[in-house]
């Protein structure tokens, strides 16, 4: 008889097979996100050079207001004369007369017209150049300064000229006040442009900070 006979007569369990259970698979994990690399020190002092945008020294501030102002009273001195053009052109015609008497009216009427416009001209030519000068300047381009000087140059005989013809009688006054106010103003705007500090801002070209990233400050 059979094993398995054999043991169903004597009432006991039949042994069980064992079964083999393969193990179960490991959880799934999302890979690790890539850290980030980490940003270069600023202060490291073999790193490459940063381009900022520093505010420039308190002579290049100054050299710029004074010649924006100077813009702004010369703009105001052209659009005044401007407005007195008729008024003042008898005064003109008198200061014409007294270089040649016998000349006829129609004659002084049209140099004196020449005359106001001439002087009118050569003081917008003046603005045009001090804006093109102060563009330059902001800049840095190393002959600002040297443009800057002709203008002042060409201003004071300018001034010489409006005072001689133009800013006559009593509503010449003020155009003369601002042309002079004009003219100073030019002159210190040129004055605080070669402080050195102005200097060596214009020759530095751009603006490279190296080192610590710690804020820039303004230098005189």
């Amino acid at each position: 008889m059979g094993s398995h006979e054999l043991t169903r007569r004597s009432g006991a369990s039949a042994p069980q097979a064992q079964v083999r259970r393969s193990p179960a698979p490991p959880a799934y994990e999302p890979p690790a996100k890539a850290a980030k690399p980490e940003r270069p020190a600023l202060h490291d002092k073999a790193a490459a050079p940063v381009m900022v945008k520093m505010p420039p020294p308190a002579g290049v501030r100054l050299a710029q207001i004074c010649w924006v102002l100077s813009l702004v009273v010369g703009a105001i001195a052209v659009g005044y004369l401007f407005v007195i053009r008729q008024s003042i052109d008898p005064d003109i015609e008198a200061i014409v007369r007294e270089v040649d008497a016998s000349r006829p009216a129609e004659t002084v009427s049209t140099a004196a017209d020449i005359v106001f416009w001439c002087v009118f001209g050569a003081l917008v030519t003046v603005l045009l150049v001090q804006i093109t000068s102060l563009v330059s300047f902001n800049n840095r381009r190393n002959n600002a300064r040297w443009w800057m000087l002709g203008v002042l140059l060409l201003l004071a005989v300018t001034v010489l000229a409006a005072r001689q013809f133009v800013a006559v009688g009593d509503r010449g006054v003020p155009l003369d006040r601002l042309l002079l106010i004009q003219l100073g103003l030019s002159g210190l705007g040129l004055l605080f442009s070669v402080i050195p500090a102005a200097l060596r801002w214009t020759r530095r070209k751009h603006d490279i900070r190296r080192g610590s990233p710690g804020s820039p400050s303004a230098e005189f």
